[in-house]
């Protein structure tokens, strides 16, 4: 299971290469600063540092990831949004593709003011998985994609280092109630289906505490 895993990991990259270069090449973090002070600025700060754990903070975050959550936020030809959810599907709807670009290189730009983990008696356990994962469960570490230090990897894989504990918890858990399915080959409703409440929370908290 760890190497289908790491088959749909190098699949997902290799697929998402093309927009990754096509989402740097035409942004304008300038032309982003003004969507972010109108449109995202009252749930993710003009900056992209949330006051609530509800919105994620985008500030540092990885600019491909950004650009292509809003695009799969977004209905188009017919079709419903990959990621379902009617707020951001309200605040994107009146984006183009240049304005998801923008706003992308924009909040990528800003300095994250990371959160600190809160329940160190999580950590260890969160540690273990992050690093190594749990091969009996088939359960790939969480490093492979997302870094040593929560970094994220373009395109497909979020930094979540400093990211609201809270937060990633609610999205693992929608991946494993599969709730949110925007994964690729379902990479991360499969793993998070493996894991308890217990090692969420235990992870979640983990990569609050990276740098």
């Amino acid at each position: 299971m760890i190497r289908t895993a790491a088959m749909a990991i190098l699949l997902a990259t290799s697929f998402l290469t093309h927009a990754s270069e096509e989402a740097k090449a035409k942004a304008d973090p300038a032309k982003g600063k003004v969507i972010a002070e109108t449109v995202c600025v009252a749930c993710h700060g003009a900056d992209g540092n949330s006051a609530v754990s509800a919105n994620p903070n985008l500030a540092g975050q990885v600019e491909e990831y950004i650009y292509k959550q809003l695009k799969n936020f977004k209905a188009a030809d017919g079709k419903p949004a990959a990621r379902n959810n009617p707020i951001m599907g309200g605040m994107v709807a009146a984006l183009s593709d240049d304005d998801m670009k923008n706003v992308a290189a924009w909040f990528a730009s800003q300095k994250m003011k990371p959160v600190a983990a809160k329940d160190e008696k999580q950590i260890a356990l969160g540690q273990k998985i992050w690093r190594q994962g749990d091969f009996k469960k088939g359960v790939p570490a969480c490093a492979g994609c997302h870094g040593p230090a929560g970094a994220g990897l373009p395109a497909q894989y979020p930094r979540l280092a400093g990211q609201f504990p809270e937060y990633t918890e609610a999205q693992l858990k929608s991946f494993r109630t599969e709730e949110r399915a925007n994964d690729p080959e379902k990479m991360m409703r499969m793993i998070a289906a493996k894991l308890s409440d217990v090692e969420i929370k235990a992870v979640s908290e983990y990569a609050a505490g990276l740098r």
